[in-house]
């Protein structure tokens, strides 16, 4: 499905709404910072990934993305860009995954703001409210419309071969075992991240653990001083939100 075309009515009110579209949260704190609220951070490159058109999603791969599904309505440049995953430890051993960051262009962001599809309710919308993206697979990805599609036939054309079997059991949990053999920094023995290579193509989807496990997740374009889209930030865990208290005890 492509973009969709928004009213004027919805425009105006995007426009009249901006400020309350703002992330409250300082990103570029999140993945600059070594430690925030006394908990050592952490951050995984795992490369640049293509992005052949410039048409983005942020869904849960094994149950949101979808060829119907819409890409935002903000694009960002096609070609290929570095994605960063940060990492909180909240104890020995135990990591959880705070965000990821698609850096589009070598800039700083002096804000962030919340991407939308267009047909969000923005009357009701409330400042501290954000509208984001579900998860019910515990996992997040970060592709294009190209990259989507191509996904989308793998998966359909694995399950006609496969009828009676689960993808991710049975296909993508060996992958997620296997590279935290092969990274095992920040990650359990049955893995929290992939770069999945679509086989046949040299198109990859990103699949990360989501923070606390399923729920709605909000993601962020981020914009430079010229106003123009340097990154895309997806949260998993706001830590001001989750840590502060904490300090305050």
């Amino acid at each position: 499905m492509s973009k969709i075309i928004p009213t004027k009515e919805w425009l105006d009110l995007y426009k009249e709404k901006e400020e309350d579209l703002l992330s409250v949260s300082n990103f570029n704190e999140y993945f600059s910072l070594k430690e925030m609220f006394d908990k050592p951070l952490h951050k995984i490159e795992i490369g640049e990934l293509p992005f052949p058109t410039g048409e983005l999603l942020v869904r849960d791969p094994l149950v949101y993305l979808q060829k119907n599904e819409t890409p935002y309505l903000e694009s960002i440049p096609n070609g290929n860009h570095p994605l960063t995953l940060l990492v909180v430890e909240l104890e020995e051993d135990h990591f959880r995954y705070v965000a990821t960051r698609l850096k589009t262009k070598d800039t700083k962001a002096i804000k962030h703001k919340e991407a939308l599809l267009g047909n969000e309710d923005l009357v009701n919308f409330k400042e501290g409210e954000y509208f984001g993206f579900n998860v019910d697979a515990g996992l997040a990805t970060i592709v294009d419309v190209s990259t989507r599609d191509a996904y989308c036939n793998f998966v359909e054309n694995w399950i006609v071969k496969n009828p009676e079997s689960n993808i991710y059991d049975n296909y993508f949990a060996d992958q997620f075992k296997q590279n935290a053999i092969d990274n095992p920094k920040y990650q359990r023995e049955a893995g929290d991240w992939i770069n999945f290579k679509i086989p046949n193509t040299e198109l990859y989807v990103p699949m990360i653990q989501t923070g606390f496990g399923d729920g709605v997740y909000p993601v962020y374009f981020g914009f430079d001083e010229n106003n123009e889209i340097c990154e895309v930030v997806t949260q998993f865990i706001d830590l001001e939100l989750t840590f502060d208290d904490e300090e305050d005890e």
